[in-house]
């Protein structure tokens, strides 16, 4: 079962909003009733609009996968230890973003190539959060230069940039926990090393409002219906 917005909007006519607008305006049946907003419905049932009948296209994956280090996000097969053959899940899916090969933590896999987009457009849109453990002792400064920006050099643009704001929490000497919202290529480990400190070890402990939970390295599980209207929903929000 699912929501009717979600049925409509995976069929490809609209989004879930304007399927819910459709709802309300009394464009939408189901099994020759009229819809309301908020039912869920099967493939069983007769789904039209306007009169004329609609299927929804095959439902997509979502994946939370807590990925251990030396596993390279890419869905490129010829790449040893990549992503992909890690999970190997039957159905195609794709990693959203990255995560270093050096880190590990929970990254997000979809079949639904229209989430990926959306996610990614809306890098900076959206809260990552990290614990880093460091091989040196924090000086009292080091939260305050890291949450106002720091210079670090973009290899991706071949130029210096600062970090965009960011909130840091002090956890003990050698420990802290930070929530970006930028994903710059390697750009905790760049920002440490910029201030003088050297990354042992660096997880991602949430993306957006997922977090890793219970998972183990080299666990994933799917998304429930309910997470998967969470994350459109998001998605949806962020990019009004």
């Amino acid at each position: 079962m699912q929501r009717l917005n979600n049925y409509i909007s995976a069929s490809g006519l609209c989004s879930r909003r304007d399927a819910d607008q459709w709802i309300i305006d009394g464009r939408v049946t189901v099994n020759g009733v009229l819809a309301v907003v908020g039912m869920k419905v099967d493939e069983k049932d007769v789904v039209l609009v306007d009169g004329v009948e609609i299927k929804s296209k095959e439902k997509h994956v979502t994946l939370l996968y807590y990925k251990p280090v030396g596993i390279t996000c890419t869905s490129e097969a010829d790449v040893k230890g990549n992503i992909i053959e890690a999970i190997n899940y039957p159905v195609r899916v794709f990693p959203i973003g990255r995560l270093d090969k050096d880190s590990e933590g929970l990254i997000l896999l979809t079949s639904d190539g229209s989430i990926v987009n959306k996610i990614l457009r809306a890098e900076n849109a959206h809260e990552k959060e990290y614990i880093v453990h460091l091989s040196s002792s924090i000086k009292p400064d080091f939260k305050k230069k890291m949450e106002s920006g720091v210079q670090i050099y973009n290899p991706v643009r071949s130029e210096m940039t600062t970090t965009l704001p960011c909130r840091v929490k002090i956890v003990n000497d050698t420990t802290f926990i930070i929530v970006l919202n930028q994903g710059l290529n390697r750009q905790i480990r760049r920002m440490c090393s910029a201030l003088g400190y050297h990354v042992v070890r660096l997880k991602r402990m949430r993306v957006m409002n997922f977090q890793l939970g219970n998972l183990k390295k080299g666990e994933w599980r799917q998304l429930s219906d309910q997470e998967v209207d969470q994350l459109m929903n998001l998605l949806e929000n962020q990019s009004q």
